[in-house]
């Protein structure tokens, strides 16, 4: 086994980190592919860079924010985070006390580890569901959480979504929508309402997710709420400060939906594509994607004694891509937990530099490399964790 826990995850994406830093140092950043869809950006403007100070930038933002954060959300304010997962940990404390339950609710298990690590550090109850008919209140329940997108980009049907809100709101709960790319996946692709406009009383966004913003969290909201949970984010340092605030303005002020509907028609022909190298490839709204255990399938013989798992496999795939076709995936650089699959979002900006064709040939060539080292021990775990000079 080569990760082992949190911490090998964190030494795996200091490796890949540091390739990126050292190509992007010798080729430029051209010469680099995030196709991870969570590439986002930072579009503010020359006459912002006075106004990034303590207090001069929040109170000049501010206006700005709520006007935009509102058209884009929902709801009667917003509030700005320095990451989503800020924003769902100041939300449990503020709303949820300890021995309460939090029950999420999803297309698709597992959660993102944000929900659950938050109830445990609040000491409360956590609980999750992906099928409508095992999903219950408890007497104890304290706040309902709905993911509107999985990490994989599953979307939950609008008939549950409101199903369990009005069941949420039946019994005095508050649901929170954790709507990180869903925001604009539900709405722009499959025309679902805002989370605020079907009856949620909070919804997150995670402003770098198929928009150009930084990695950061804009959450919108009933006031009262917003404010308590306010509070939390002050005590504790959760708040964005007023360069991200300035990053997430531009961005929404900047976002525009046609990049996501372009991708959907390519993706139907990389989709085409890729099939006659790997079955396993399936479509995402913005592109495609394989999981890890169909890429070990892919990668092993039915009858292989293996030492790798599943996460490990994806793993070495992915930083396979980046260092040897300088693709970024999620598996690469991702935060420990994060998801497994290997993704490729042709809405991402990157997409628009490298065609079908290459991503083809990255894919094959990696696979094939996958297959000669996935038994060498050794070679993975240089692959993996020492650090290598850009191609």
């Amino acid at each position: 086994m080569f990760i082992n826990s949190s911490l090998d995850e964190v030494k795996r994406r200091e490796n890949a980190l540091k390739f990126i830093a050292s190509l992007v140092k010798e080729k430029g950043r051209s010469s680099l592919h995030d196709l991870s869809g969570l590439a986002g950006g930072f579009p503010v403007e020359e006459s912002d860079l006075e106004l990034l100070e303590t207090y001069a930038g929040p109170a000049y933002f501010y206006q700005s924010l709520q006007k935009e954060g509102i058209f884009h959300l929902g709801g009667e304010k917003v509030l700005a985070f320095n990451r989503t997962s800020a924003a769902i940990l100041a939300t449990i404390m503020a709303l949820v006390k300890p021995g309460e339950e939090v029950i999420h609710y999803l297309p698709q298990l597992p959660s993102h580890p944000s929900i659950p690590r938050s109830a445990k550090l609040q000491g409360a109850i956590y609980s999750e569901y992906d099928n409508l008919k095992d999903f219950k209140l408890g007497d104890k329940t304290a706040l309902v959480v709905i993911t509107g997108s999985t990490m994989d980009h599953q979307i939950i049907p609008r008939d549950d979504f409101e199903k369990i809100i009005q069941i949420s709101h039946k019994q005095g709960i508050n649901v929170l929508v954790d709507d990180a790319s869903g925001a604009r996946l539900r709405t722009v692709v499959y025309n679902q309402p805002r989370a605020m406009d079907m009856g949620a009383d909070l919804v997150v966004t995670s402003t770098d997710k198929l928009m150009d913003g930084p990695r950061a969290g804009l959450m919108a909201g009933k006031i009262q709420l917003i404010d308590q949970i306010a509070d939390k984010a002050h005590q504790f340092g959760l708040e964005a400060q007023p360069p991200v605030v300035a990053g997430i303005v531009r961005a929404l002020q900047t976002f525009n939906p046609q990049r996501i509907l372009d991708s959907i028609k390519r993706k139907d022909s990389l989709h085409h594509q890729l099939k006659d190298l790997m079955n396993s490839f399936e479509k995402t709204p913005t592109g495609v994607m394989i999981s890890a255990d169909d890429l070990l399938k892919e990668v092993t013989a039915p009858e292989t004694d293996l030492f790798v798992s599943e996460r490990e496999v994806a793993t070495l795939m992915a930083m396979i891509l980046l260092k040897d076709h300088h693709i970024v995936t999620i598996p690469a650089v991702g935060m420990p937990g994060v998801s497994t699959t290997i993704r490729l979002d042709l809405a991402s900006r990157d997409a628009e530099n490298v065609d079908n064709t290459q991503i083809c040939h990255a894919i094959k060539d990696s696979l094939q490399k996958l297959k000669k080292i996935i038994l060498d021990g050794e070679k993975c775990l240089k692959l993996l964790y020492e650090p290598e000079d850009c191609i």
